[in-house]
């Protein structure tokens, strides 16, 4: 992908070439997008490989695991275990906080875009959704991206007032990670039904407008410490907008903006939207290298 000399919008990019960038001297170099698919295949690969052959070092799935012997728990899951239990183990403790921990210093809804395998299998919808849009076959369907806080309400709801964790019978998360540690299950036609609806209906739906654990880590985003920074560099091309499928993250992009910042003299802006996953596919595209991911702290040093 020729980001310096092409618009390398999601409808005139194939999905391949995304996984390659061409650099300012026209050399061929590793995308975010193709890095992200490494981690999550690394990071899985393990997952499978603990319970295989028994290495022992990322045990468990992505509810709830240990690695290297340290145990990690999902922030959505233990809220979700306190409110149907009213109890938490000091070892379901320690798993949380050490999660949070490192969620405040990566940035919050990384656990999208960096860990999480239906974001993967979304990303190939997502890609055939576009296809579909842009060959007039299907509409495209977009909703209020709030809707997601009334969806994690209610699973919680549903947690406290049953003693269940009743979002763990269809998180597509959950089942697709206990399929690549443990095996088949039959739950799987749910994850297939699901990306259905993404492909044929409306893009990355799940992650969008319902899935409450990228809500959770959401909470997390504006006061993380790692975060996409947009410079003054931006032409406004508004390519960024075109790939990122939480765009609405992205409005200090637009040029009603340019005015007011440099009245300001505003140079540079963190990207703080509880929405931003970090997945760098903004970054891929942006022909004026105007975004880049950077660790907030490091002004503090």
């Amino acid at each position: 992908m020729d980001k310096y000399n092409s618009r390398s919008t999601i409808k005139n990019t194939s999905f391949m070439s995304t996984f390659l960038i061409k650099n300012g001297n026209g050399k061929n170099r590793l995308s975010l997008r193709a890095k992200r698919f490494v981690v999550i295949i690394a990071v899985h690969l393990l997952f499978f490989l603990s319970f295989a052959i028994d290495i022992q070092i990322l045990e468990g799935t992505l509810s709830g695991s240990r690695f290297l012997g340290f145990h990690l728990i999902d922030l959505f899951s233990i809220i979700q275990v306190y409110l149907a239990t009213y109890h938490l183990s000091i070892n379901m403790i320690i798993g949380a906080v050490t999660i949070l921990s490192v969620y405040l210093l990566v940035g919050g809804r990384t656990y999208c875009a960096w860990i999480c395998p239906y974001g993967l299998l979304s990303e190939i919808a997502e890609k055939m959704n576009n296809t579909l849009v842009a060959k007039g076959v299907i509409k495209n369907r977009e909703f209020n991206h709030k809707v997601r806080y009334v969806f994690w309400a209610i699973f919680m709801i549903l947690a406290f007032s049953s003693g269940y964790l009743v979002f763990e019978t269809f998180n597509v998360v959950g089942i697709l990670s206990r399929f690549i540690a443990y095996g088949w299950s039959i739950a799987l036609v749910w994850v297939v039904a699901i990306l259905a609806v993404e492909t044929f209906y409306s893009r990355r739906a799940w992650c969008r407008y319902i899935c409450p654990i990228g809500t959770t880590y959401g909470i997390l985003g504006p006061i993380s410490a790692t975060r996409v920074e947009w410079n003054d560099n931006c032409d406004h091309c508004m390519v960024c907008h075109d790939v990122c499928f939480e765009n609405q993250v992205l409005d200090l992009t637009k040029a009603k903006h340019a005015k007011s910042n440099k009245e300001n003299g505003i140079s540079h802006q963190y990207v703080t939207g509880a929405d931003c996953t970090l997945c760098g596919r903004c970054i891929d595209v942006c022909h004026q290298d105007a975004l880049s991911i950077n660790f907030r702290l490091k002004e503090l040093i």
